[in-house]
């Protein structure tokens, strides 16, 4: 049964086995007349192969984005160090508390601008990741056509 926490898609396997396994050959033993049982196996490595780029582009993506965000964090914390180590609690008064507000708030709407600065890396990865199917998905669909012309002429 399919259990998707212990899923693990491998494209690169997947494609290795559509590699290893001559599929063409069990295609040509059904003898249909006009099936091109090449290049409809040439169409799915084409698939299998612009999915596994489409993936590489969101990891690459997401690698990006898991960078920035350990960024931001060291530079968080360096940034809250800084400001505890300044901190005088001898010296409580209303102006400390009004700077220590403004702080505050600048790191609120730093971390905003942080926080919206991430999202669009992840929207740029998932981008990439698109367009990578769709463009593929076009030449697949052209490709069948094509396909289905050549059988309706042979017939």
């Amino acid at each position: 049964m399919f259990d998707p926490k212990t899923f693990a898609f491998d494209p690169e396997k997947l494609t290795d086995f559509f590699k290893q396994n001559d599929f063409t050959k069990q295609f040509a033993s059904l003898k249909l007349p006009g099936f091109d049982a090449e290049a409809v196996v040439g169409a799915q490595k084409k698939n299998m192969e612009a999915l596994v780029e489409a993936n590489k582009a969101a990891a690459a993506g997401y690698q990006d984005l898991f960078k920035k965000q350990i960024a931001i964090f060291e530079e968080t914390v360096a940034e809250a160090q800084k400001h505890l180590k300044s901190l005088d609690t001898t010296k409580l008064d209303a102006d400390t508390a009004k700077a220590q507000a403004e702080l505050a708030k600048a790191a609120f709407e730093k971390a905003l601008s942080n926080m919206q600065a991430l999202a669009e890396s992840a929207q740029k990865a998932n981008a990439d990741a698109y367009e990578i199917v769709a463009a593929r998905i076009k030449e697949s669909l052209a490709e069948l056509r094509e396909l289905a012309v050549k059988a309706t002429a042979k017939a």
